[in-house]
């Protein structure tokens, strides 16, 4: 094997789609008015085993939190082949491309509780978006 092969290493297949997500922190710990805000940012893609978020943290001296899962953040998506939205709750795997000027970064997001009926609606929309038109 070359050494410079890298192996791919996610656990579930990860398509491209530009999705809305819906968002909020939780944190039994700290007692912020902008934990009761519902914020909405983009997914650029989607997994069964979690999401990529573009959006705001209200507070960047909330990251430490964030990797370290004292924060964890509930996300509501709507997929487009489903009438119902999909919630999950998730922690946070990575952070990167923090802007400190306007809170904007993108979040490596795992599902940490799902149901199993949203587990199966991601992956029929993952199937189908995979499937020629």
């Amino acid at each position: 094997m070359s050494p410079f092969y890298e192996q791919e290493r996610r656990e579930f297949i990860r398509i491209k789609t530009t999705l809305t997500v819906r968002y909020k922190f939780f944190c039994s710990h700290i007692t912020d008015p902008r934990l009761e805000e519902i914020y909405q940012g983009i997914t650029n893609n989607i997994s069964a085993g979690g999401i990529l978020l573009d959006g705001t943290v209200p507070n960047l001296g909330w990251l430490p939190d964030l990797l370290t899962q004292k924060i964890v953040i509930g996300i509501n998506i709507m997929l487009p082949t489903e009438t119902e939205s999909v919630k999950a709750l998730t922690r946070v795997a990575w952070i990167d491309s923090v802007n400190e000027v306007t809170k904007q970064c993108k979040m490596g997001l795992k599902f940490k509780e799902i149901t199993s009926q949203d587990s199966d609606k991601i992956m029929r929309y993952i199937i189908r978006a995979q499937l020629p038109s």
